[in-house]
């Protein structure tokens, strides 16, 4: 094992990550953060920034900006969670991975702090990008929430731009099981004199957005008022076109082409288009060619990956992170208009996830294959296949996300269709 590998391990080990453990790597407050941010003598305050909270499309909000910002020319950071595949995905700067020896040194020099004052994983982590940032000189950063809004430790920044993507069902254990108390704590990020996009008009949760506006004095946007997107049929599996418009007005006023492929990603370009409104307000020079440019090539510029992903053809294997109600239900829209002779699922679960309504939404004409990630707080596939039969859904469990992937790669034909996800861990053991 390298250096390297030895403080990722440390970190696991030492300090508890939410996404592996759980609850109890959860803080409610912004305590230690705040020691942190003193102790490196607040480098957020170096460049500017733009937060993104929300509970579905944060993180390709947060990708499609910064593909847009580095085609115009800004040298811009990105923070994101959780990583896939590297803990380095969390960090980058114009798509490229904070460098290993920059995550060793950083440890190393202030490990004896760190162990002083017990911050989370999280809270480590944000550290880590908010110097990191500082130290390369970056124009711009975008810091996308971990979970909630209002004591989550991005939330001390005071960006250009704040954004919600949306409210959905997640994390209520932590944030309420009403949307509206979810939307309460997403609200937390609002702060006085910062605009405010908010990617959609739900009607259980637009007054609290708008009341927490008008109570800190700031303007409000929401992007569905502003823009609507059609999306356009092309049988190109690796491009997606929308068509763009205003919402009651008949004609559309441009078109844009992307490489992300998700039926959802309409909300969340609304949400990214009306968020450059703002940005160009704050004196961005963003041009529309700029906007076309970067929303074309958001993978490739950003090395976004597991959001409906096409990992192979014939069979076509697709994969997701989506692990929501809001976001699953999206996905099987699509993929009920797809044409296929057979859909394979390969699905896995954390197990502090209520799957009651999540699992009704699956097609019972499939063939399941249940398993779990190797991480702690998986579900147990003989639970999964458990809940899912009393949902009428037939399948086998298997251990392992391989041998579970493996199996339906055996069985599909060259005409159906394999969708992996459930949970971002089951998605990362694939791609």
């Amino acid at each position: 094992m390298n250096r390297y590998d030895e403080i990722i391990q440390w970190m696991f080990n030492q300090i508890p990550m939410y996404q592996r453990t759980g609850k109890a790597a959860y803080k409610a407050d912004l305590e230690t953060t705040l020691k942190l941010d003193q102790y490196f003598n607040h480098p957020h305050k170096k460049y500017k920034t733009i937060h993104v909270a929300g509970t579905n499309g944060k993180g390709s909000v947060s990708h499609a900006l910064a593909s847009v910002l580095q085609t115009a020319g800004y040298k811009t950071g990105l923070y994101t969670s959780p990583h896939l595949k590297d803990y380095r995905e969390r960090i980058r700067i114009n798509g490229e991975m904070i460098d290993k020896d920059y995550v060793v040194g950083f440890v190393e020099k202030h490990q004896a702090f760190f162990e002083e004052i017990q911050p989370s994983f999280f809270e480590m982590s944000v550290a880590l990008a908010f110097q990191y940032f500082a130290d390369k000189n970056i124009d711009v950063a975008i810091m996308e929430v971990g979970m909630g809004g209002r004591l989550d430790s991005t939330n001390i920044i005071m960006p250009e731009v704040s954004v919600i993507t949306n409210i959905g069902l997640d994390h209520t254990a932590f944030l309420g099981t009403e949307l509206s108390a979810i939307a309460k704590e997403k609200a937390g990020v609002i702060k006085n004199n910062v605009p405010v996009v908010v990617g959609e008009s739900q009607v259980e949760t637009q007054p609290v957005f708008v009341q927490r506006a008008k109570e800190i004095g700031t303007e409000i946007f929401f992007a569905d008022k502003f823009y609507k997107l059609e999306d356009q049929q092309t049988g190109d599996l690796l491009k997606k076109r929308f068509k763009v418009g205003e919402p009651g007005k008949g004609e559309f006023l441009f078109e844009i082409k992307t490489d992300l492929l998700g039926f959802y990603q309409r909300k969340n370009l609304a949400t990214v288009l009306k968020t450059i409104d703002v940005l160009r307000e704050k004196d961005f020079d963003l041009k529309q060619e700029h906007v076309l440019k970067g929303l074309s090539k958001v993978k490739k510029n950003t090395s976004f990956s597991g959001r409906w992903q096409v990992l192979g053809e014939k069979p076509l294997v697709l994969c997701d992170t989506a692990h929501n109600r809001e976001g699953i239900s999206i996905n099987m829209e699509q993929i009920s208009k797809m044409n296929f002779d057979k859909v394979h699922f390969v699905l896995g679960f954390v197990n502090d996830k209520s799957l009651d309504q999540i699992l009704t939404l699956l097609p019972k004409n499939a063939e399941y294959y249940f398993t779990k990630a190797d991480i702690p707080r998986a579900l147990d596939e003989h639970e999964l296949e458990k809940q899912a039969l009393s949902k009428g859904l037939h399948g086998k469990s298997f251990g392992t996300v391989k041998e579970a992937f493996q199996q339906a790669r055996k069985a599909a034909g060259q005409k159906d269709l394999i969708y992996v996800g459930g949970s971002t861990f089951v998605v990362s053991e694939i791609i």
